[in-house]
């Protein structure tokens, strides 16, 4: 089901900017009970996005009712929530773009993180890279081609998921989720400050690393860090946590990080 601007349709015109430029951003929620987990973070996401992107979209209070509308006929689900530019113009010029495009839709659930969060996931290292750039970091944009290609190559192996380095060999995230290790009782993070995606997950999490007998540590690390590693953990607003059993041939059966963080994540429900 889709709902572009308050409407139940499922076709977009052709010069929306999201088609022509992949000029806008998005966030995927989950739905459980009927409800949108996280509700306030992913609005939260879209702004900062909308504000780093210089995209004029003010229409906050009618988007959440909508996405709440969309997750109250499920029990379970996905929902993704895509702004645009709109439509206007025929260059890169947004000036004559006067109404954002919103666009919801709901789909299933994916079935395999259930089966991943009791065997855990398999990381392979991608050979695409992405690369860095400080104004565009953190946020979730539309212009997803490093992902898509980094999953083209994934489905190429036997993993479950991709370790993925920057431009500069730097431990940034995995194809569609964000990356913690564990050594003794500090946690380590990657720095998304030139590339990556700032997850919803990946903050909830570390508030409540914070709060807890760990300590968390933001770091620019390469792919040797996880080696030494006594855990590893992915972790992004649908899962919302799973444990990491191999990369490469490094095993991993602790899973004292994914114990105390699994439970918490469980609980992010919200109206």
């Amino acid at each position: 089901m889709f709902l572009i601007n308050g409407l139940e349709q499922d076709s977009l015109p052709a010069s929306d900017r999201a088609t022509q430029f992949g000029d806008g951003c998005f966030t995927t929620a989950r739905i459980l009970d009927g409800a949108v987990c996280l509700l306030d973070a992913h609005i939260l996401r879209l702004q900062t996005a909308c504000e780093t992107l210089l995209i004029p979209f003010t229409q906050w209070e009618t988007l959440r009712h909508e996405m709440r509308l969309m997750a109250a006929e499920k029990r379970v689900g996905v929902l993704k929530v895509i702004i645009s530019r709109g439509s206007g113009g025929r260059g890169y010029s947004g000036a004559d773009c006067e109404h954002p495009t919103r666009i919801l839709s709901v789909s299933a659930y994916p079935a395999h993180y259930a089966r991943w969060r009791t065997e855990g996931v398999a990381l392979s290292l991608s050979p695409v890279r992405l690369g860095r750039n400080p104004v565009l970091a953190g946020i979730k944009h539309l212009n997803r081609l490093e992902q898509v290609l980094i999953r083209t190559h994934l489905e190429q192996t036997d993993a479950d998921e991709a370790l993925v380095l920057d431009s500069e060999g730097f431990i940034t995230e995995c194809c569609a989720a964000n990356l913690l290790w564990r050594k003794g009782r500090d946690v380590f993070t990657p720095s998304l400050e030139q590339a990556g995606v700032k997850g919803i997950m990946r903050q909830f999490c570390l508030q409540q690393l914070a709060r807890s007998g760990f300590r968390v540590v933001e770091v620019s690390e390469r792919e040797d860090a996880l080696l030494t590693a006594d855990e590893v953990v992915i972790c992004n607003a649908l899962m919302p946590v799973l444990p990491v059993r191999a990369y490469g041939q490094q095993r991993w059966s602790s899973r004292e990080l994914f114990q105390f963080l699994a439970p918490i994540c469980e609980q992010t429900r919200s109206s």
